[in-house]
């Protein structure tokens, strides 16, 4: 599984629009477009979850730098999130996202 950050995105990109345009690169498991907290605007940015790591590489090398919306892509492999200590969230501690209240 590889997760991909997709950034410059158009304020109006919707989560099916980038499933298609991934999908032409491989099987896509899950499209994440952030949203301000507290507006619930786009912030410009999505997360691509791909299945196969071989094909999500073709996707970056295809897609970055690609025009969108009239935006250049930036497409890469997505980091894990660093704290302000400087240590990487653990993925697994991801999973507190889904138990919310």
């Amino acid at each position: 599984m590889t997760n991909i950050y997709v950034g410059n995105l158009d304020f109006s990109t919707h989560e099916d629009q980038l499933q298609t345009l991934f999908a032409a690169y491989g099987a896509v498991k899950t499209v994440t477009t952030v949203t301000d907290r507290d507006t619930g605007q786009p912030r410009g940015f999505a997360f691509v979850e791909m299945i196969s790591a071989g094909e999500a590489q073709d996707a970056i090398r295809a897609l970055s730098g690609s025009i969108h919306g009239g935006r250049a892509l930036l497409v890469n492999e997505a980091r894990p999130k660093l704290y302000r200590s400087g240590e990487y969230e653990a993925l697994i501690s991801r999973d507190h996202r889904h138990h919310r209240v």
